[in-house]
């Protein structure tokens, strides 16, 4: 069986190479030109690099190197698609087919057209469940009571935003919403709630309710932690089993450096 990997940016492309090569799996690479970093193709070797709109090039390609089941990893911004790309015939004909465009339909009619050529979308997670966030604790310091105040009421909020599919990221203070991740990324959310509210305050990241593993996993790292410093937040709670943690070493040790919380919560499924 070869695996395909459609690569857009950050750190998940090059955790899933890495992930292959230890099991051993045979993996041909597409990356997303305005997204991908170049240097995956010091890992990857040969990388095929498309637009963003160009979904039937994409799709030839995974067929003439024999792929059967394919993974998204890395995001591609939401934005993007509306960013001026121009899309080819086959991109034009799912995008003109789709009820609505948000997120999970984009990427559910890029799916789609896949499934319709015999390649399927897996679990994105496949080669490393092993960065999948545990459920408890990952820090030394534990929430205190404002904290986990922030956190119970933050939890129902977010699991609404993320049913809805706006986003998966709240920023809460005192029990109330400062910031609400649409299409600008956890990062900026962050920042944003930073300058309303600075200092004490908690970012809840969630997955969705029935959260396809496939595409649009939860993903946290050592920037969001370094961010949260910026924007004086003290706490993170992220659903556990359905988040990513990239370079998890570094990134508690930089929470424990600074008193921050960092904290698995149960999936709401």
């Amino acid at each position: 069986m070869k695996y395909g990997l459609i690569a857009g940016n950050g750190r998940f492309p090059f955790l899933v190479v890495e992930g292959a090569k230890k099991a051993g799996a045979s993996l041909s690479v597409v990356a997303i030109k305005e997204e991908a970093d170049p240097t995956i193709e010091q890992i990857a070797g040969k990388v095929k690099w498309v637009g963003i709109g160009q979904l039937g090039k994409m799709i030839d390609h995974f067929k003439k190197e024999g792929v059967g089941k394919a993974m998204m990893a890395g995001q591609v911004k939401h934005v993007q698609i509306f960013s001026g790309a121009l899309p080819d015939v086959r991109m034009l004909k799912m995008l003109w087919n789709l009820p609505k465009r948000n997120t999970d339909s984009l990427i559910g009619g890029v799916a789609a057209e896949m499934g319709k050529e015999g390649i399927e979308l897996i679990d994105s997670t496949h080669f490393i469940k092993d960065h999948l966030a545990p459920v408890g604790i990952l820090t030394k310091r534990h929430p205190d009571e404002n904290e986990q105040g922030n956190i119970d009421y933050g939890l129902h909020i977010a699991h609404e935003i993320a049913r809805l599919d706006l986003g998966q990221t709240i920023v809460v203070r005192a029990k109330a919403c400062v910031a609400i991740e649409a299409m600008e990324g956890t990062d900026a959310t962050i920042l944003r709630a930073g300058e309303l509210a600075k200092g004490k305050l908690t970012v809840v990241k969630v997955a969705k309710p029935d959260q396809d593993m496939r595409f649009d996993v939860p993903v946290v790292g050592k920037p969001t932690i370094e961010t949260m410093i910026e924007a004086g937040a003290t706490c993170l709670s992220i659903t556990a089993g359905k988040t990513l943690i990239f370079d998890r070493d570094e990134m508690i040790d930089l929470a424990n450096r600074n008193k921050i919380v960092v904290i698995g919560s149960p999936s709401e499924t």
